[in-house]
């Protein structure tokens, strides 16, 4: 307990799955959390949770696909708290289908773009501004782009967050600010089990399924919430720069 006593804590796409699981683990251990997303009731649910058990918490509807929002998020966040420790890049969708290379659609790689790599690097841009020595960006990137397994315009979203990640990392390695990045598998939340296998292209689903151990347990959300306190505590103090693919070694 008290891993996170006294640090202030943003945690995008902190209404459900990962970000919610991430954001009640970190009030309890003791954070001032900062959660966002678009969908305000969702997110009220989840900061009436983290208030049940004491937790401090300020629920900020963001888009971060949209120019402007992350600052403001960071904005009240410094309004609120005074200082920012931690940022939790969480927030992100999927295309649906698993298209691959040859049959993407320039629509979805806009769409996805904008939220899993321009919305990412949007609070990364707003929030180190503001950090101080010892602060901590986490990035829930995906086992996808660090191994390419899924629709090409996924992959290349989550494959720019890593790259990102290091550039931070290398960017602040000697101002104290720390970035990395978690890489689950398949991950039991709502937003994957909205997937229809009707429209999973067969030839990627094919593909992936020959490197993959599709039998192999999913990770739940508490799983990579777990790895982000670790990420987020001062444990990781000497940690930067690095890409953790957390997927029960299916990919292996």
């Amino acid at each position: 307990m008290n891993r996170l006593k006294d640090k202030v804590v943003i945690v995008t796409g902190g209404n459900s799955g990962v970000g919610a699981a991430a954001a009640k683990l970190l009030a309890a251990e003791g954070a001032k959390v900062v959660i966002t997303a678009r969908r305000a009731a969702a997110l009220e649910a989840v900061a009436k949770e983290i208030e049940a058990f004491g937790g401090e918490v300020l629920a900020v509807p963001t888009d971060i696909s949209k120019p402007g929002d992350a600052e403001n998020l960071v904005e009240k966040a410094i309004e609120k708290f005074g200082k920012i420790d931690v940022l939790v890049n969480n927030a992100g969708i999927l295309e649906e289908g698993l298209k691959p290379i040859d049959r993407y659609t320039d629509e979805d790689l806009d769409r996805i773009l904008e939220t899993n790599t321009k919305g990412t690097m949007r609070c990364m841009r707003a929030v180190s501004q503001k950090m101080q020595p010892g602060a901590s960006i986490v990035n829930v990137a995906s086992v996808a782009g660090a191994l390419g397994c899924g629709g090409a315009a996924y992959v290349a979203s989550k494959a720019a967050v890593i790259g990102v990640t290091r550039h931070t990392a290398l960017r602040f390695q000697a101002t104290g600010i720390r970035c990395n990045a978690i890489c689950p598998g398949t991950i039991v939340t709502p937003m994957v089990a909205d997937m229809k296998a009707d429209k999973l292209d067969p030839d990627m689903f094919g593909a992936m399924a020959t490197h993959s151990n599709l039998k192999t347990q999913p990770c739940m959300p508490e799983d990579v919430a777990n790895i982000i306190l670790f990420f987020a505590s001062d444990e990781s103090r000497a940690i930067t720069g690095q890409v953790l693919v957390t997927d029960f070694g299916s990919m292996l």
